[in-house]
């Protein structure tokens, strides 16, 4: 399957989004570890920016990303946390916690 073409943003913003796009369906990835991923350990809270500005939210799977407390989060695109509830749902992922 081939990866979606990442969208203009900053570098720290592609970077983040070219690790989320990597994410297979009915995974999650939290945050922290994301910015671990992108080289930047302490910077989970950009991390959740670069997730918000995510102009494709579709192809850029940005609902795969939680906190690392195994609540759901914050998403940005259409319907918001309950949107993300379910397209998390309708690929398997079980989320336990209520949002924060």
């Amino acid at each position: 399957m081939s990866k979606p073409p990442i969208p203009e943003g900053t570098p720290f913003q592609r970077a983040v989004w070219t690790q989320i796009a990597r994410v297979p369906k009915g995974s999650v990835i939290t945050y922290k570890e994301l910015a671990e991923q992108v080289g930047r350990p302490l910077a989970y809270r950009a991390v959740a920016s670069a997730c918000g500005a995510n102009p494709t939210p579709g192809p850029i799977p940005c609902h795969r990303v939680i906190a690392s407390d195994g609540s759901i989060g914050g998403y940005s695109g259409p319907g918001g946390v309950a949107t993300k509830r379910k397209l998390l749902e309708a690929e398997g992922v079980k989320i336990l916690k209520n949002p924060v």
